[in-house]
């Protein structure tokens, strides 16, 4: 290899010698991969089987040393970068077209303090992988709803779970980041250091830096009353007027998603998904009502570790799919909001393509003051999801243009805004629609964030906010 052609921050072809790559990789101690290596296609590799991108190097960290020299190096060479840690999100982000891939799925170290109930892990950790060693002393923190996504972009994001309405978003239990920022400096960004840096990690999503480590509050959960109830896609008005009224009702313990999909084995139905986090013996009251309602197919509500919920629906989302998701929040779940998602998912171009009602946020959520963090959505409930799921690529043009009409038939009903982590690639949202999800002031307010922080905007490859200096 003479020299290697790459991806500058404009997207112009970028010339990197020989020599320059060859330093890059004696000041590394992870490994550094060229196209055709071993090792590199399954790096390259992300949750949506949509992605498939090729970057000119894969740097796999092994710790916050490495990521240093990452993005020195992007940074010196002016280099397209992108950060993979879960890989999960829905664009794709972690992986660029000809540039700088900085790897930090093998960061996976984590120590949990029982005594404080704190816990700092590494970026590369899935919520699998977190929870097993939380839930080891019987504790556990907010996080994402399928035990493969990673903790570092759900936390970036915002963060919401099974105990987000008793505990609150991720952020909200998030004491402490190390982030390395576009200027290959590592800071401490908590309560009392870099604040407004820290304000703006909590919902900013990767725009400012790498997040080598994240401290989070941990909270006593053992088991709890949760599982799953099916029905028989007829019964979907009916069991979605129920979810409303019992949803409108129940404890801030207690949370409730509904969602119209098909089974393994092709059978169309409406599943809700239940978890209460509070005492065994209240659970088993306060959940009655949904053992009871209806004639379901599958009944499967009980005593449940916290863990083995956490993997409830993870067959549900298997890595490898094409997928493709729009999202907002929902003023309330109205008369027409249910006839629309019924509508829409009664003439799916795919089975696997699935309407989403999620009933993560309310309780704790917003008790927390709205401008102590970036996330913008501390008034709202319920979240909203067409989501097109398929194997055959020749499915895609018809499987978007569903899920884009069924979104566009909710609009109505929704806030306007939309929950940062669920947001696609720009070209099929918009710039707009990042803005959206911040709100006006806040979005200012990580602009300015952004300038101070990544002028040059090294750190493009997310929901961007893009700065104006």
């Amino acid at each position: 290899m003479v020299e290697l052609h790459m991806t500058s921050t404009t997207g112009a072809n970028a010339v990197v010698e020989e020599a320059t790559v060859e330093t890059l990789k004696s000041d590394l101690r992870g490994e550094l991969l060229h196209r055709g290596d071993a090792g590199y296609d399954d790096a390259r590799k992300v949750w949506n089987g949509m992605i498939d991108r090729k970057p000119g190097l894969i740097i796999r960290c092994t710790g916050a040393a490495d990521v240093m020299t990452a993005v020195r190096f992007a940074r010196t060479n002016n280099l397209l970068v992108s950060v993979h840690g879960g890989g999960h999100n829905i664009a794709g982000n972690a992986v660029c077209e000809g540039g700088v891939m900085i790897d930090l799925s093998g960061m996976k170290g984590i120590r949990v303090e029982s005594t404080s109930r704190t816990v700092r892990a590494e970026p590369g950790l899935t919520w699998g992988e977190f929870d097993r060693e939380t839930q080891a002393f019987g504790l556990a923190t907010p996080g994402g709803q399928i035990s493969t996504t990673g903790i570092a972009g759900v936390t970036l994001g915002g963060g919401w779970g099974w105990l987000s309405r008793k505990y609150g978003l991720t952020i909200d239990n998030l004491l402490s980041v190390d982030i390395i920022t576009a200027d290959g400096q590592l800071r401490t960004a908590n309560a009392t250091e870099n604040t407004e840096l820290f304000w703006g990690v909590r919902g900013g999503g990767g725009n400012f830096g790498v997040v080598t480590s994240f401290e989070y509050q941990l909270h006593p959960i053992g088991p709890m009353m949760a599982g799953m109830v099916v029905y028989p896609i007829e019964q979907a008005k009916a069991v979605l007027h129920f979810y409303r009224e019992f949803a409108n009702t129940a404890p801030e313990e207690f949370v409730y998603d509904a969602v119209l999909i098909t089974m393994p084995d092709g059978t169309p139905v409406i599943g809700t998904v239940v978890c209460y986090s509070g005492p065994i013996e209240e659970g088993e009251r306060v959940l009655r009502p949904l053992k009871e309602f209806g004639s379901p197919l599958q009944e499967q509500i009980g005593r449940m570790a916290y863990i083995e919920f956490q993997s409830i629906i993870d067959d549900f989302y298997p890595a490898g799919l094409h997928s493709y998701w729009k999202s907002s929040f929902l003023t309330e779940v109205s008369d027409e909001v249910i006839e629309t998602i019924v509508a829409y998912c009664a003439d799916r171009p795919s089975p696997m393509c699935h309407g989403l009602i999620e009933q993560q946020l309310g309780g704790a959520v917003s008790r927390v003051e709205r401008e102590a963090t970036a996330f913008n959505h501390r008034d709202v409930v319920y979240s909203f999801m067409s989501l097109a799921v398929w194997t055959d690529p020749t499915e895609s043009e018809k499987c978007i243009r569903w899920a884009r009409q069924f979104w566009e038939a909710m609009q109505p009903f929704t806030t306007g805004s939309v929950y940062v982590n669920y947001l696609g690639q720009e070209a099929h949202e918009g710039a707009e629609r990042v803005k959206a999800a911040y709100g006006p002031q806040k979005y200012e307010r990580l602009v300015a964030l952004k300038n101070k922080y990544d002028p040059t905007n090294l750190f493009r490859m997310n929901q961007n906010i893009k700065p104006t200096v």
